[in-house]
């Protein structure tokens, strides 16, 4: 893990040899990963799909070839611990362990919705799950997340936060300003850049002088390390020494998570300004899914036959999110006055 000062960094070998280098993981373990990406995988694709089907208004972000990042670092996540995101949420909330139906249903508006209808695709929240919001302002859940911290070590409850954000939003300002109270201040917090190379559309070597976004720390003194995102071995292996370094006292850790998403930055975007040979590269020889898939079929701990029992499964438990989802009724118009402030109990 690259540290200050930290060594050069390998980053020739593709992403399917250094998967067999991470670390292997066991049988219960590797399987679980296996079933929370799949179930985010076709989640997100059933979301397409009733998007174009008009019951998704508004703005709709897939996660679709990040599924490694969510699950992996929710495995280093701690009771306590939270996590907060920018608008590409979804598959952090299932990763968490959410009823896909009472997502599926905030998508669609529903009462039944995990914040009743009033978040939908971009703004859900669930402090019973420890995740503290998807945020539609590019950068803002940064310096709200650093606060997060900062109650944590107020409290001294040995509890992290987990803020997440990507590469369009490292260019914000309150970004810079955040990693200088958090290192300050030794605050617990692990910033997860998942870096998906477009930001909404512009690629990073067009946008950012240093390409290489865990350095970013550097002139704050926080220490980083760039980590293969499609691994989501890799992801937790690195994600275990960056909870640790902040859960002691050493303050913020920076972690760069390289990772590609398949699908426009939003519904509404057509993706013009990459081919899709390159896209169709990228799922031939970094799909996550296929490559934890691949492990589990050279070491013995699963069958290609168990492994398409598990999609199946899967697949009927997203149709029923979707069909619940499409039936469960609408807020009532009383909903719109509620949440609106804090009652005092005085």
């Amino acid at each position: 893990m690259a540290q200050r000062g930290a060594s050069k960094i390998d980053r020739s070998p593709p992403a399917r040899k250094a998967a067999a280098k991470s670390p292997s993981g066991d049988k219960t373990q590797l399987l679980g990963f296996y079933r929370s990406m799949l179930l985010i995988r076709r989640f997100e694709e059933r979301a397409g799909q009733l998007y174009g089907m008009g019951l998704i208004g508004g703005f709709c972000h897939l996660y679709i070839g990040q599924e490694a990042i969510a699950v992996g670092m929710q495995s280093v996540k701690q009771p306590g611990d939270q996590v907060i995101t920018g608008y590409r949420e979804h598959g952090h909330m299932l990763a968490a362990g959410m009823d896909p139906k009472s997502v599926m249903a905030e998508l669609t508006g529903r009462a039944a919705g995990v914040s009743r209808g009033k978040g939908g695709s971009m703004h859900m929240f669930s402090t019973e799950a420890g995740f503290y919001g998807g945020h539609g302002i590019v950068g803002a859940q940064v310096s709200l997340g650093t606060g997060l911290a900062l109650a944590n070590r107020y409290r001294d409850d040995g509890r992290v936060a987990f803020v997440y954000f990507g590469d369009g939003a490292a260019n914000q300002g309150q970004v810079y300003e955040s990693f200088n109270m958090a290192e300050l201040w030794r605050l617990p917090a692990v910033y997860v850049i998942e870096n998906n190379q477009y930001a909404m559309g512009t690629s990073l070597k067009r946008s950012s002088s240093e390409t290489h976004l865990y350095k970013r720390g550097a002139s704050f003194n926080i220490a980083g390390a760039e980590v293969d995102g499609m691994d989501v071995m890799a992801v937790r292996a690195a994600g275990l020494k960056a909870a640790e370094h902040a859960r002691s006292g050493k303050g913020p850790f920076i972690l760069e998570m390289k990772t590609y998403r398949y699908r426009g930055h939003s519904m509404s975007d057509p993706g013009k300004y990459r081919t899709r040979e390159e896209i169709d590269e990228v799922r031939k020889t970094r799909d996550p899914i296929e490559q934890l898939q691949e492990r589990l079929e050279a070491s013995g701990m699963a069958k290609e036959a168990a492994l398409k029992a598990i999609d199946a499964e899967i697949k009927a438990t997203i149709a029923d999110a979707a069909e619940y989802a499409r039936a469960a009724p609408e807020p009532e118009p009383g909903e719109l006055y509620t949440d609106v402030y804090l009652e005092s109990a005085a």
